[in-house]
């Protein structure tokens, strides 16, 4: 089985601060699945690294105070694109992103409060039926 997975997630630097947050489980995770990496940031055509951005309603409005809403509408479609050409039904997802989030996302003040919402990639992708995980799920796909 497919699954789309955050770049950063299988170690690759292009997180805005251009860190990765590689999982623990990844190599046990790759022994069972074929994990197709995304970078919805990257895929809109923005910079690593690049200065924070959060969501503010329906805006992804960076800390500097630029708007980046259509940058990150274009990676979402451009992550769908590889969902649909690998057959994804599944995506694990970096959790708290104004991209990738899911349940949960940074509330826009860029003082680490998180609200209730999911990031501009995760809303496209549930609206075109991939079931989407954060990474602390990610032992369901390990039983």
């Amino acid at each position: 089985m497919n699954i789309l997975i955050s770049g950063c997630l299988l170690g690759l630097k292009c997180r805005y601060d251009a860190k990765e947050k590689k999982l623990p489980e990844i190599e046990k995770l790759m022994e069972l699945y074929n994990l197709i990496p995304i970078c919805p940031e990257q895929l809109g055509g923005l910079p690593t690294p690049r200065i924070p951005a959060e969501r503010v309603k329906d805006r992804v409005i960076t800390q500097a105070g630029a708007d980046v809403t259509e940058e990150y509408q274009l990676g979402a479609k451009e992550a769908l694109k590889i969902a649909k050409l690998y057959n994804c039904k599944k995506a694990i997802l970096k959790e708290k992103s104004p991209s990738c989030g899911c349940g949960k996302i940074y509330d826009g003040t860029f003082s680490r409060n998180l609200t209730d919402g999911n990031g501009v990639t995760t809303n496209l992708l549930i609206d075109n039926g991939i079931e989407i995980f954060g990474e602390s799920e990610i032992e369901k796909f390990l039983k």
